[in-house]
């Protein structure tokens, strides 16, 4: 059943309005002229201030594929009991959704979260405030809210997803998310104040957090080729939609959009995407090098409680780079899983990329497809496309890297941080911070001016 028919209402047909060019400040003024940057709630219901009524609510899952298994999945000490020959199923993807009782934007949002995480993160906070996605069905938007495929209530079928990674760590997280501030790894971290709690294990909000992390899909190119095809099932359910990712989910809007190029009216990534070459932040030291030996050292990073190793970490960019580059993490540019592009593409090894002589990333020298044998991506030139980054987040300095290889590609996109509108103080988890509804709002504030404006 599509989207107009769950809610009783005709699809209505809207003029797209596309950025006319790539450059950030250009592209951020068309957006921004509307409202003032102070104050991007102002117009929009704040969830749990006043009643919402629903239409409908529910859950269901799309994609499923039936298989028989060919290898014994019955830990030893169970029994005799043999999973060869029976039938299982695998490919899955749990949606739960959102219809209010008055629809106002012309097409649901279906919002799919990134690595380690559920789809929990995206109804509520961790410490008890509305998520997006009660804001967006509070402004009249039906939301759908996916796990991905083998995460969350997706059963993991090993023989057929291959291994896990394991949740990740709680240091790792406190270093790159709740408390980036105070160990200044990357260019912009120091700008972070809207975190909840403390950041650290103890405090309510960080417990409940950290609670909500779980293990993934090891292989990166079977994660992609999944969320694609549940991707396009979805639409194929609901009819045409916006697709808003996060982090690792950002390479998923680039192919779902390329599967299905007339369903999706509308990418948002959010410090997503990927590159020919990816950013690893910070640097491992030399053996025997201390790094509180070093003049004006980091003292947080120096008299760390949860006993990180000296000399284990980079602990700020005054010595060696920020990022150290990673070959072959994107081999088909942006995504692991292959994009239509023209002239067509059918191995990685016909994509050539080279480096940029300065940065423009801004912090990173990005890779690019190399002159005289650039690549175009049809499929996406159609799509408006809004790449968002939070002020203080390490994709600060390198998400403005997938936008320039859409650009070089045909893909016309806004890139901005949130700084440049008037939110600061954002890391990588923004919508689970203390602003998140202001960042929310300046999403579905760019949606009304470039995807569902008459």
């Amino acid at each position: 059943m599509k989207h107009d028919q769950l809610f009783g209402k005709k699809p209505r047909h809207f003029l797209w309005l596309f950025p006319a060019v790539f450059l950030a400040a250009l592209t951020t003024a068309a957006v921004a002229d509307n409202r003032p940057h102070d104050n991007w709630l102002e117009g929009f219901k704040i969830p749990g201030q006043e009643e919402v009524r629903l239409d409908s609510q529910g859950v269901f899952f799309v994609n499923g594929q039936y298989y028989t298994s060919a290898t014994n999945q019955t830990p030893r000490g169970f029994g005799g009991y043999t999973t060869v020959g029976l039938d299982y199923m695998a490919g899955q993807m749990y949606v739960e959704y959102q219809i209010p009782k008055h629809v106002k934007p012309p097409y649901p949002i279906a919002i799919i979260h990134g690595a380690a995480q559920t789809g929990a993160g995206l109804w509520s906070t961790p410490d008890g405030r509305p998520g997006w996605a009660q804001f967006f069905v509070a402004n009249g938007y039906a939301v759908y809210i996916a796990d991905q495929v083998g995460r969350g209530r997706d059963v993991y079928t090993t023989e057929v997803y291959g291994p896990t990674r394991p949740p990740l760590d709680v240091l790792s997280r406190m270093i790159n998310w709740s408390i980036q501030e105070q160990f200044n790894l990357f260019p912009h971290a120091s700008q972070h104040t809207q975190w909840p709690g403390t950041g650290r294990p103890g405090d309510p909000s960080f417990d409940q957090f950290y609670a909500s992390q779980v293990q993934y899909m090891a292989d990166a190119i079977k994660t992609q080729m999944y969320a694609r095809a549940a991707g396009a099932a979805l639409l194929d359910k609901i009819g045409p939609a916006i697709i808003v990712t996060h982090s690792q989910s950002g390479t998923f809007g680039f192919l779902i959009a390329d599967k299905r190029p007339n369903l999706v009216k509308g990418v948002v990534t959010v410090e997503g995407g990927g590159t020919p070459h990816g950013y690893i932040v910070g640097a491992v030291y030399p053996p025997g090098y201390n790094p509180c030996d070093v003049s004006g050292s980091n003292p947080y990073y120096c008299q760390d409680p949860f006993g990180v190793a000296k000399g284990q970490i980079y602990p700020h960019g005054n010595d060696t780079p920020y990022f150290i580059d990673n070959p072959a993490t994107t081999a088909y540019g942006i995504t692991n899983a292959p994009l239509t592009y023209s002239p067509a593409v059918t191995s990685p090894a016909q994509l050539t990329f080279y480096q940029e002589a300065t940065p423009g990333g801004p912090d990173v020298r990005c890779w690019l497809q190399t002159a005289g044998n650039v690549h175009t991506l049809p499929n996406l030139q159609g799509v408006p496309q809004l790449l968002l980054t939070g002020e203080a987040s390490s994709a600060a300095s390198t998400n403005r890297c997938v936008s320039k290889y859409l650009t070089q590609a045909g893909v016309p996109n806004t890139w901005l941080s949130l700084g440049m509108v008037g939110i600061h103080g954002n890391g990588h988890m923004m919508m689970l911070e203390k602003n998140q509804l202001e960042i929310a709002a300046f999403i579905a504030s760019w949606l009304q001016d470039n995807v569902e404006k008459e």
